[in-house]
């Protein structure tokens, strides 16, 4: 029976027909230089015997493509032309000029192809050799991708790795070549995606295993000096800033060691090996960074730095500073490239204190193995990061996506340089003052007195920081001497009122020698939450500075938009203004002349003495940077065991209240390591709470948390959103409040 084709019908049979044969014919023709077996096979052929067949293969599937390619192109010219019985009447005579050939071509290859398989059936086996090096790899070896349960993304990382492997040396550098053998192999050695190859014992990636044991003891050093020989070969402005300060302040430093040493004498503990990388410092970056420092640049992130090193030091541990890359890539053991690969070893670093820019370049160098290491960082992080922010997919859901966040680390990794946010770790720094006689006179009992000029000096080194402020600066004029320490570029002069005595960049010495004459230091509004106003108080100044009203935050701030808080900032030093407070630090508004005038002459009438908080002194940073790292451990799978449960203050919020808040009123601070204690059905109980649903299946940075419309409850299912910040008009949140020492905020009364 004969079957009528309509032209449109006879093009789609043919193009379906020969894509069917080019298929078949491409996936049994192998070519001979990817095959183990092709030279066995070849046995007793001559070449031009085999390159015949190998040739008639090639000719039958050209033939084939051609004719596929001509369909399709009549197929096209369809749309622009009908075509008629005679073009289809052409065609198909052309067509089967070469049918029966074709057939006897097709049918000649396939049983070619079956004389083959039967061969490499009866072929012995013969073992494959390992290929941990590309040497040891056979040229012809064929190597199939394992399908194992245990290894779920094998396949889909050697297909990756196989259009990828030359986008990075640092694969050749491990024995990739682009062949799957050499892939396998990696996948399995390196990264552990891929089964043990054939023949090779099962380990652990060297970058996963243990290194060798260190128990050195740490023990209270009472000397620098070979501090300083960390610091050699490091020679710009910010650098140098952290030596000098290093320097000027180790006659403290050993003092307060040797108190310590004393005080803890029976207790022992590990040595800790610590890398310090600032990463702004690093690059062209740092450079810009760099020399910003002599122009009056921000320095609190490097007085974090220095007093982090010797804190470090005089507790007895082992610091490696760099601000290189390359430096860093040698100690880390990263691979040459691009950083795509693991590290080549394991870790040797207990510890590696870095910040944002350094965490990116830890990611770029050290490939899979950051997220294995990831618990050993702690990030200097100024203004916090809050934990809505810091887990990517809730971020990115939820709307809190920001260029600092997302990195995934448990929230108290991040270290600030000020207690304004619960959910991380305070790092701190020591308050600066300067050195003088008195102080021999109060090691023998006498009081601390001193001498004040009736003046005031501005806090602001750049004079566009004064800009716009020449009203509340007038008022303060009225009744005190002014004076600036503003940036002067050589030849020009700053743009001041007149009535200010600019002395120019000074100094750290200096700076405040001109603290310790003066009776006001006063804000401008910028920087923020800078070291300053505490050296201020610290030389005996009282602080004057501006309330924002309304507060500031990353809705309405250039400054804190993308940083990733919500905190709200109510002046320009908010710690200043909410821990220590009158008589020491007045808030004023700054556009109201008689607000300033009346506080200015109220504080005249005042009379303070030096003082630093406990927490702000060598003695207050060394207790605490022990503590944490004696007692932080965020590679435990287990939740935390400190602060201890016996620290725990349950609190149950108001509507639409923060646990920073809510424990903040009750004279306590929130404490995100407790909140797995209240994260349980019995923990509403015990608050009287009945919970007419529990939800558990919602991701929610306020859970734990009770609704009273519904009498839902909420329960925390992701730790990483255990949070201190945040709050709903809807919600009730459970609270874990503690107590604090006095003058030390980060550590309970149990917590040492």
């Amino acid at each position: 029976m004969r079957l009528a084709l309509r032209p449109r019908s006879g093009c789609l049979v043919l193009c379906l027909s020969a894509s069917l044969l080019t298929l078949l014919l491409q996936s049994l023709w192998v070519p001979p230089e990817i095959t183990r077996e092709e030279p066995l096979l070849g046995a007793g052929r001559s070449p031009e015997e085999q390159g015949h067949h190998s040739h008639g293969v090639r000719r039958l599937a050209l033939r084939l493509e051609t004719l596929n390619s001509q369909v399709q192109r009549l197929t096209r010219e369809r749309d622009t032309r009908q075509l008629t019985k005679e073009d289809l009447s052409l065609l198909l005579q052309s067509l089967r000029q070469d049918q029966e050939g074709l057939v006897r071509s097709v049918e000649r290859e396939l049983q070619r192809m079956a004389q083959k398989l039967d061969r490499i059936g009866h072929l012995p086996h013969t073992p494959q050799l390992p290929d941990n090096h590309r040497s040891q790899t056979g040229v012809h070896e064929v190597c199939a991708v394992p399908e194992d349960p245990v290894y779920p993304h094998c396949a889909e990382k050697v297909e990756f790795l196989g259009a990828r492997w030359n986008s990075d040396p640092c694969y050749a550098f491990y024995g990739v070549d682009g062949t799957t053998c050499s892939i396998l192999t990696y996948l399995s050695d390196r990264e552990d995606f891929c089964p043990p190859r054939p023949g090779r014992n099962h380990s652990a990636p060297p970058w996963h295993q243990q290194p060798h044991g260190h128990t050195v003891e740490a023990e209270i050093r009472t000397t620098l000096s070979p501090l300083y020989e960390v610091f050699d070969g490091i020679q710009g402005p910010a650098e140098k800033f952290i030596r000098s300060r290093v320097e000027r302040l180790s006659g403290l430093w050993v003092k307060t060691g040797q108190r310590m040493r004393e005080n803890t004498a029976n207790q022992t503990s590990l040595q800790k090996r610590v890398l310090l990388y600032p990463g702004v410092l690093s690059g062209g970056a740092g450079q810009r960074f760099g020399t910003m420092v002599n122009r009056g640049g921000p320095l609190g992130e490097l007085v974090q730095w220095a007093d982090l090193s010797a804190s470090l030091y005089i507790l007895g541990h082992n610091v490696t500073f760099t601000i290189s890359q390359r430096h860093l890539h040698s100690v880390i053991g990263a691979a040459p490239g691009r950083g795509s690969c693991p590290i080549q070893r394991p870790l040797t670093f207990d510890l590696i204190y870095t910040d944002y820019h350094g965490l990116a370049h830890l990611q770029g160098a050290m490939g899979l193995a950051f997220q294995h290491y990831q618990c050993r960082f702690r990030i200097l992080d100024s203004f916090g990061t809050e934990p809505a922010f810091n887990l990517g997919t809730y971020a990115h859901k939820y709307g809190y996506k920001t260029l600092w966040g997302s990195w995934g680390l448990q929230p108290l990794q991040y270290m600030t340089m000020f207690p304004h946010t619960p959910d991380n770790s305070f790092l701190g720094f020591v308050s600066e003052e300067a050195q003088s006689p008195q102080e021999e006179r109060e090691q023998e009992g006498q009081p601390r007195t001193s001498v004040k000029d009736n003046m005031a000096v501005v806090y602001g080194k750049q004079d566009y920081m004064w800009q716009g402020k020449e009203s509340y600066l007038e008022v303060i004029s009225r009744e005190l001497e002014t004076h600036g320490t503003v940036y002067q570029p050589a030849g020009q002069s700053a743009r001041l009122p007149g009535e200010v005595i600019n002395h120019g960049l000074l100094t750290q010495d200096q700076f405040l020698q001109l603290l310790r004459r003066a009776k006001v230091f006063v804000g401008l509004g910028f920087p923020f939450e800078g070291p300053a106003p505490l050296e201020a108080i610290a030389s005996g100044c009282v602080f004057l500075q501006p309330r924002f009203q309304p507060p500031l935050s990353s809705e309405n701030s250039p400054f804190y938009k993308g940083k990733p808080t919500t905190r709200l900032v109510s002046s320009q030093h908010p710690y200043a203004e909410e821990f220590i407070g009158k008589p020491f630090v007045w808030t004023v508004n700054m556009t109201n002349a008689t607000d300033v005038q009346e506080t200015v002459q109220a504080i005249l009438r005042t009379e303070v003495k030096p003082f630093t908080p406990r927490e702000f002194t060598c003695e207050g940073m060394l207790e605490r940077v022990h503590a944490y790292i004696t007692h932080q451990d965020f590679c435990s799978a287990s939740f935390p065991t400190w602060p201890p449960e016996s620290a725990l203050r349950v609190h149950l919020g108001p509507l639409g209240q923060s646990c920073g808040s809510v424990c903040r009123r009750a004279f306590l601070v929130c404490e995100p390591a407790l909140f797995h204690h209240l994260n349980s059905p019995a923990a509403f109980s015990r608050l009287g709470l009945s919970c007419a649903s529990m939800d558990q299946e919602v991701d929610n940075h306020l859970f734990p948390a009770y609704s009273p419309w519904g009498r839902r409850c909420g329960l925390q299912r992701e730790r990483l959103l255990f949070s201190c910040a945040g709050s709903d008009p809807g919600q009730r949140r459970l609270c874990p409040c503690r107590a604090h020492q006095p003058g030390q905020v980060a550590l309970c009364p149990e917590c040492i």
